[in-house]
């Protein structure tokens, strides 16, 4: 029965557990004691702990409290940016480690296919057109394959021959 005198006090049983602990009061003198005993320090510790409640002013406190959360959440703009920066705890994180070496092995090659220099195609071939009262002509020419065309217009725009 000792081991519920606590939570009696406490006022932690159920109705029916309560009863059975008042009735075992009633008839130990040990117990009643330790009861006693319990209520003194109780006692001891509430009356400081009541008079420093009456004391201090809990309006002062709070006002106290939210200024502190006001400046805990807002960090200098350098605080800022150094927590931005940091990536020590991704590295931390062993999955990031084979991420990374795909990214950098998709970067070395992908980067040289996308910059890579082509040659433009006004290098490649020429188109030149030549007016004249009686014919007109336009010459293709194209320095790979070596191929020469050559259009010859009569009046407007028929061809006559192609070479």
């Amino acid at each position: 029965m000792s081991k519920r005198l606590e939570p009696y006090f406490d006022q932690e049983l159920t109705g029916e557990e309560r009863r059975q602990v008042d009735e075992h009061l009633r008839e130990c003198r040990t117990c009643q004691e330790s009861f006693k005993l319990m209520e003194r320090i109780r006692g001891a510790i509430k009356q400081p702990v009541d008079g420093a409640v009456e004391k201090e002013d809990f309006q002062l406190m709070w006002q106290n409290i939210q200024r502190e959360i006001r400046l805990r959440e807002s960090p200098s703009w350098l605080e800022s940016i150094r927590v931005w920066l940091d990536i020590s705890p991704l590295l931390q994180k062993k999955v990031w480690i084979p991420a990374l070496a795909t990214m950098a092995i998709l970067v070395f090659v992908t980067v040289p296919i996308l910059f890579k220099k082509s040659p433009s195609p006004s290098v490649l071939s020429v188109v030149e057109y030549v007016d004249s009262p009686t014919y007109n002509v336009m010459v293709y020419e194209s320095e790979k394959p070596e191929v020469t065309v050559i259009w010859l217009f009569e009046g407007q725009g028929e061809e006559l021959s192609t070479s």
